[in-house]
């Protein structure tokens, strides 16, 4: 099984630059979008053989979640049930026989710090939801987790320590939640491997490769033996982040 994720920075805007093709050419089971700043009814952008499940921000313009699939879920959940999280769109959770598919698009600190006790809050109460599914059936947790876990997943660590998302409060929860039972897909197979999947729009970063790695595919740690491979496309453009991917053995 194939798994695709990408932060596509408003699904609108990336349509004209490529995304029908990229689609295409990266042929997954499931493809899982983040940042898709869109409402209900804006795009029509349907693909043969996949049904879509979307969650939308209440913010016109903001966030918001998106996943196509080939296969036909047993359900859908949207958020984590807990309302102070649920209204900007960022969690779809697709149950299957076997594992559950959550992709998330989580909070940014922001400038100034000034949404980081928030994003503490949603870190506790996130890894609790994926605990409470990891008790029936494991875990598949991939998007935007809006972190560069430590400086090999950086450029320039030094220079940004204590910015969004790089913060040691940040990088702390992250660690919390792989030691309760999480991989960090592409880091189990590339432990050396340099590669980033966000550049900033500023400073002709991509061009330079001043990346960092904030996008993820993380698993139940009883999956590993069934991650077949875990990528990074930086070949594929239209947005500031890049495609990730996962391969799982049936």
């Amino acid at each position: 099984m194939k798994f695709i994720s990408w932060n596509v920075n408003g699904l609108r805007a990336v349509a004209g630059k490529g995304f029908a093709e990229a689609f295409e050419t990266l042929d997954a089971d499931f493809f899982c979008l983040q940042e898709t700043k869109m409402q209900a009814g804006q795009l029509d952008l349907s693909f043969v053989g996949y049904q879509a499940y979307w969650n939308y921000a209440d913010k016109k313009g903001y966030s918001g979640t998106a996943i196509y699939t080939r296969h036909t879920p047993v359900s859908v959940r949207y958020g984590m049930d807990i309302d102070v999280h649920d209204h900007e769109g960022r969690v779809i959770t697709l149950e299957y026989p076997d594992f559950w598919l959550v992709t998330v698009y989580t909070p940014n600190s922001q400038d100034g710090l000034r949404r980081l006790d928030y994003r503490m809050t949603w870190e506790d109460d996130f890894r609790d939801y994926l605990l409470r599914l990891d008790t029936e059936k494991p875990v598949i947790v991939c998007g935007d987790l809006n972190v560069a876990h430590e400086e090999i997943d950086i450029k320039n660590p030094k220079t940004n320590r204590m910015n969004a998302g790089f913060t040691d409060q940040e990088r702390e929860k992250m660690t919390v939640l792989l030691n309760s039972g999480f991989i960090d897909t592409f880091r189990a197979l590339h432990p050396e491997e340099i590669k980033y999947s966000w550049w900033s729009y500023r400073f002709q970063a991509r061009e330079k490769n001043a990346g960092w790695r904030i996008d993820y595919f993380l698993t139940s740690a009883r999956l590993r033996d069934k991650i077949a491979a875990a990528e990074i496309h930086n070949e594929i453009f239209g947005s500031d982040h890049c495609p990730v991917e996962l391969v799982l053995n049936e």
